[in-house]
């Protein structure tokens, strides 16, 4: 028998989360946000779901191809742009949108010799600090596309580094915002600024004729602790998921796990659990980070091992070697563990878990959830 762990993905749940950007984003064009193989999804397993949007966004080129391959004829948007002027071949034999950041990318294209015209996505650089032209460089940066010839179309588009919450003691979009109408509002061209967390909670105050909507595609709140999936009508897309391999009866007064973090103050008796780091389950997880036995929510035990980890079942109903274990989403009784919440105990987001699930768990596909 095949060790008990998988990674399960729900198609259906995607297909809602994107009804649900639709809503938020109005008569605005909608763009599902595929990065990283679609947040550790696997983008094979999510086109279909997500091929009702307007266009996809995501960083590489090999992963555009894919979609290409899948039957995918919408707008493909590459977030980071060209990384060579080699790539400008492939953008014009696959159709691809780009966005431009640096002058070396208008630069490249200015040196372009095809016939090909492209769309481009112009960043400001409007207080995020990574990527993007400054204010007082953008408006030379969009007079030099302009008169290349082989440009068709520029959006102006930024990003919101606060989004989710507050910029230094003010509204988390205010300051941004600002400086993006400010530098763009005389120049001609539509615009792109919501990713998830803008369109969740500034969609009714921003003018965003393209959104973009990554996280919460994907059943995770982009807000989180403010807001959880429930107030956002959201549901998860991913389920980790295993099975108790082992039970002990630990004495009070007994140790747990590497390093002996965790001690009983009680007689116990504890799961031990096919899934580790190994997999993709964060090691910085501490004792008390909640997880699903049989439907019912209980917690971990001690440090996380490479293969393993342990689980308090002392007041679990009906637990044996074979219950399964749901270290996030859904349970096979309709409970749901959302996956910010074991991402929150681990310090990090439900981002990274997504995309940090390991190349030898095996993944399943489950077309229809039961939502309780």
């Amino acid at each position: 028998m095949s060790r008990p762990i998988s990674l399960i993905i729900h198609p259906d749940a995607m297909i809602h989360n994107l009804s649900i950007a639709k809503h938020y984003s109005g008569e605005n064009k909608l763009f599902a946000v595929v990065k990283a193989n679609a947040y550790g999804h696997r983008i094979e397993n999510s086109y279909d779901a997500f091929k009702t949007a307007d266009g996809f966004a995501l960083l590489e080129i090999s992963e555009a191809l894919k979609l290409r391959s899948l039957g995918c004829s919408s707008e493909i948007l590459l977030l980071e742009g060209i990384f060579t002027p080699d790539d400008l071949t492939l953008c014009e034999q696959y159709g691809l949108t780009m966005v431009i950041h640096s002058f070396q990318q208008i630069e490249w294209l200015s040196s372009y010799q095809g016939n090909y015209k492209f769309n481009i996505f112009l960043k400001l650089n409007s207080g995020m600090n990574r990527l993007g032209f400054k204010a007082e460089q953008y408006t030379t940066a969009w007079n030099m596309l302009h008169k290349l010839n082989c440009i068709k179309n520029i959006v102006h588009t930024t990003h919101f580094s606060d989004a989710d919450d507050i910029r230094l003691g003010i509204d988390g979009i205010e300051y941004q915002y600002k400086t993006f109408q400010q530098i763009t509002h005389k120049i001609p061209g539509k615009t792109s600024v919501c990713n998830s967390a803008a369109l969740l909670r500034h969609s009714k105050k921003l003018s965003s004729d393209y959104c973009r909507a990554g996280i919460m595609l994907y059943g995770c709140s982009p807000d989180y602790p403010k807001h959880s999936i429930d107030h956002w009508n959201l549901r998860p897309t991913m389920t980790l998921k295993s099975e108790i391999i082992s039970i002990q009866c630990v004495k009070a007064g007994e140790t747990i796990g590497y390093g002996s973090t965790f001690t009983a103050e009680q007689d116990m008796q504890i799961g031990i659990v096919a899934c580790g780091y190994a997999d993709g389950y964060p090691r910085s997880c501490p004792s008390g980070t909640p997880i699903l036995v049989n439907g019912q929510l209980t917690h971990t035990i001690g440090r996380v091992s490479m293969d393993m980890l342990c689980v308090d079942l002392t007041n679990i109903r009906n637990s044996h070697i074979g219950t399964e274990v749901t270290m996030w989403g859904h349970s096979s009784t309709g409970s749901i563990l959302p996956i910010e919440l074991v991402a929150h105990a681990a310090g990090t987001i439900g981002y990274e878990l997504m995309c940090k699930i390991t190349a030898r768990v095996p993944i399943k596909i489950e077309r229809k959830t039961s939502y309780v």
